[in-house]
């Protein structure tokens, strides 16, 4: 919006306050590739794994930046965090998460993934 002519009393112009602050962000200390990064189902990644783990399975699901994956899967196992979050951020896509995705019929389906513009899928 517009800038305020008279900022009203106990208020910022956010039109005038937020453009002066650019996006910034510093790391608090670097990351080591190395270092232990996630543990699940009982084996431990270093970030490097990670992310050459993500990057496969990725490529596997099919995705490329602008893709939008659904999936249902849980977070409790490696397969459920990378379509939930990591294949989706290495391919430079988006996840679209539902719950109790087992239970929409084909119908159901179909229209969420009409609704939600989805790509790809992991259920």
């Amino acid at each position: 919006g517009g800038r305020f002519p008279q900022a009203p009393e106990g208020f910022a112009d956010y039109a005038v306050e937020v453009p002066s602050q650019g996006d910034r962000f510093a790391p608090f200390a670097p990351v080591d590739p190395e270092a232990p990064a996630l543990a699940v189902g009982g084996v431990e990644l270093t970030g490097a794994q990670l992310v050459a783990r993500a990057r496969e399975d990725a490529a596997a699901l099919g995705l490329v930046p602008g893709s939008r994956l659904l999936t249902g899967r849980t977070y409790d196992t490696w397969e459920g965090l990378s379509a939930g979050l990591f294949a989706p951020l290495a391919a430079g896509g988006s996840v679209v998460l539902c719950r109790h995705l087992g239970q929409l019929d084909a119908e159901g389906l179909a229209k969420r993934t009409e609704s939600e513009r989805v790509t790809n899928t992991a259920v």
